[in-house]
């Protein structure tokens, strides 16, 4: 893996990720939050790629965060070190008992209370480390049915952004990956062999997002164009004739006394 070489295809989708979104400038301190999945394999390894294929000029770390959900991770974790060690990458785990905070929350969506604690960890290490941007491996898959899974759940068209800015740390979140489908990246993995960690999550494959991901993948056979169509309408310059937003309640009863001729 340390050719640092990419198939053109996704080379050229990550590049442009990079250009069209300004995601690296030059003296970027880039903090990777690795999982161990296939997602940020492949995140990691095609920074390192940039790195030495660009005349960006940036640094690279990478952090993990330990949820805790089992008493091995820590272990198995010595594969993501090795990885990121033959890439010339510092690696550092961090262990966040996220278990125990989705029990004391249980009220809240486990899903919501891990995405938000450890999001937390990695902008806290960000600003420790001096690192003024946070690379997240989310692609392609993961946008749209973030998309489509807010239509569902709250009747709003958003998504995450390629490139956002936290103003309270001063960090910009970026990510690279988001030109890239799902399928492409699990068939580099296989390709190349990446020593895949398996998610330590007690709720994987049985998530909303996985409810919306077999949806997307079933109503595909009846509307064929149904994903790129999502991915299409995720662009604000999409939006075509809409209703207005509701008039608020003092608004409709100055319209309503109007009509019935009431001073």
């Amino acid at each position: 893996m340390t050719n640092f070489t990419l198939p053109q295809i996704i080379f050229s989708k990550v590049v442009r990720a990079v250009v069209e979104f300004e995601l690296i400038d030059d003296g970027d301190k880039i903090l990777i939050g690795v999982s161990g999945g296939k997602d940020s394999l492949l995140l990691t390894y095609a920074l390192a790629c940039l790195k030495r294929r660009t005349k960006k000029n940036f640094t690279l770390a990478a952090l993990t965060i330990d949820p805790q959900f089992t008493d091995d991770f820590a272990d198995k974790l010595a594969r993501v070190k090795k990885f990121c060690a033959e890439l010339d990458i510092p690696h550092e785990v961090h262990a966040v008992d996220i278990a125990e905070l989705i029990r004391e929350q249980s009220a809240k969506s486990p899903c919501f209370t891990c995405a938000y604690f450890r999001r937390a960890a990695i902008n806290r290490r960000a600003v420790e480390l001096g690192a003024n941007k946070v690379a997240y491996a989310h692609h392609l898959d993961d946008a749209v049915e973030t998309f489509f899974m807010s239509l569902l759940s709250s009747g709003q068209l958003t998504t995450f952004l390629p490139k956002t800015f936290l103003d309270r740390t001063n960090v910009t979140v970026i990510r690279p990956l988001v030109y890239l489908r799902e399928s492409e990246i699990e068939n580099f993995a296989a390709e190349r062999g990446l020593d895949v960690l398996k998610s330590p999550c007690p709720f994987d494959g049985a998530t909303n997002r996985q409810t919306v991901k077999k949806l997307i993948v079933e109503l595909e056979r009846t509307f064929p164009d149904l994903f790129s169509h999502l991915a299409a309408a995720m662009r604000k310059n999409s939006v075509g004739e809409l209703w207005d937003a509701p008039k608020s309640r003092e608004q409709m009863r100055a319209a309503y006394f109007a009509l019935k001729g009431f001073n």
